[in-house]
């Protein structure tokens, strides 16, 4: 029987194929007594990864982001191998930017086996990381910081990107869509995730399967802006079609096993 934290995981797993899911119907699956899942839902809604309908739950809302620990948590071994096949594809001495999010994250950590590095990001978090090496430049942008996840957004940093042209830049995305978009929740942040990937010359999307199953309201980009996209597995074929119709690299990586 599973247990514990590993049944958590297992249910997001399921909200994510399935995005409705009911009490009755996963007490069956794991074997366990309504009144166990019952409790594991209370828990996952507390932490935001689900929310509570009658009967049951089901993913999100597709206009609020997750808390940023409810999403480091999520795929965090997928993510973890994302980072260091992204990492792995930017050599010593190249400049860079890096956005928002827990992946991209991931790849910060990744990258502190490099030397020469000139890291400019609006990512408090990836600054903090990363400036103690005195191999690496490390800039950070101004504007608005997020209290949510320590993300700086609006016009300034914006514009604080545009006076640069960087080697490469490494961002995600809140959700994918089917027509090739990449989307996130806050228009703030989409201006800054814009001005980034105008800035680069060459674009990597670090995102975990779970965002083909998640919505957005906001549209960053189209995968035809994109230089490389990094992912454990990419769930569908139309979206493999439209990297291949748009020249896209598609680095997909067997998810390792949850720890």
């Amino acid at each position: 029987m599973i247990e514990g934290a590993e049944r958590h995981r297992a249910i997001i797993e399921l909200a994510r194929q399935h995005n409705r899911l009911t009490v009755d119907a996963l007490a069956t699956h794991f074997g366990v007594s309504v009144q166990t899942i019952r409790k594991d839902l209370n828990i996952l809604c507390e932490q935001r990864l689900l929310t509570r309908i009658h009967g049951g739950a089901t993913l999100p809302s597709g206009v609020e982001n997750l808390e940023y620990e409810a999403r480091r948590r999520i795929a965090a071994s997928a993510k973890e191998a994302i980072g260091k096949a992204a990492a792995a594809l930017i050599p010593n001495d190249a400049s860079l930017f890096i956005n928002i999010g827990t992946t991209t994250e991931a790849v910060s950590q990744a990258l502190l086996d490099h030397d020469g590095l000139l890291v400019v990001t609006n990512n408090i978090n990836v600054a903090n990381r990363m400036r103690i090496y005195p191999r690496f430049e490390v800039v950070i942008a101004g504007g608005i910081v997020r209290p949510s996840d320590g993300g700086i957004v609006g016009e300034a940093a914006a514009d604080f990107f545009s006076r640069f042209k960087v080697d490469y830049a490494v961002i995600g995305a809140s959700a994918l869509d089917e027509e090739g978009a990449l989307l996130d929740y806050d228009y703030r942040e989409v201006k800054v995730a814009q001005s980034i990937i105008a800035n680069a010359r060459h674009v990597i999307l670090v995102a975990d399967s779970g965002k083909f199953a998640r919505s957005a309201p906001v549209r960053i980009a189209r995968i035809d802006q994109i230089g490389t996209f990094v992912t454990e597995r990419c769930p569908s074929d139309t979206f493999r079609d439209l990297c291949v119709k748009a020249g896209v690299a598609l680095i997909e990586i067997e998810k390792p096993p949850e720890d």
